[in-house]
């Protein structure tokens, strides 16, 4: 199982940035996927996951309408649509999928956004 994050970067308040997540190795349409965020100093946190199909999605309540995960199962993979970004969105964004009890992490994007 590989995951590879890209998109992040340096974007002001208000902004947006679009992260993408490739992945392989695995039958990528059966699993759910999720985007989670480290800030500094503080502990590791779910944003957003969505099921394998892409029909059911699931948001943390401080991204809720901000920001949007979506998937494309045909090229294996998985995108958040961040909008309105926020200073406290700044973070280092990770890709992530359970398989068979294991969890699989990808090497995670920097996310910052100044004031």
């Amino acid at each position: 199982v590989q995951l590879v994050e890209s998109g992040g970067g340096l974007v002001q308040s208000g902004g947006s940035l679009r992260l993408s997540c490739a992945a392989s190795g695995f039958t990528f349409s059966s699993y759910a996927m999720s985007w989670y965020r480290q800030g500094p100093g503080k502990e590791r946190e779910l944003v957003a996951a969505i099921a394998g199909g892409g029909g059911f999605t699931n948001y943390a309540d401080s991204v809720k309408g901000r920001f949007t995960i979506s998937r494309d199962n045909a090229k294996n993979t998985v995108s958040l649509q961040m909008n309105r970004l926020k200073p406290e969105d700044t973070a280092v964004y990770y890709c992530k999928t359970r398989r068979l009890g294991v969890d699989y992490w990808g090497q995670g994007t920097q996310v910052t956004v100044s004031s």
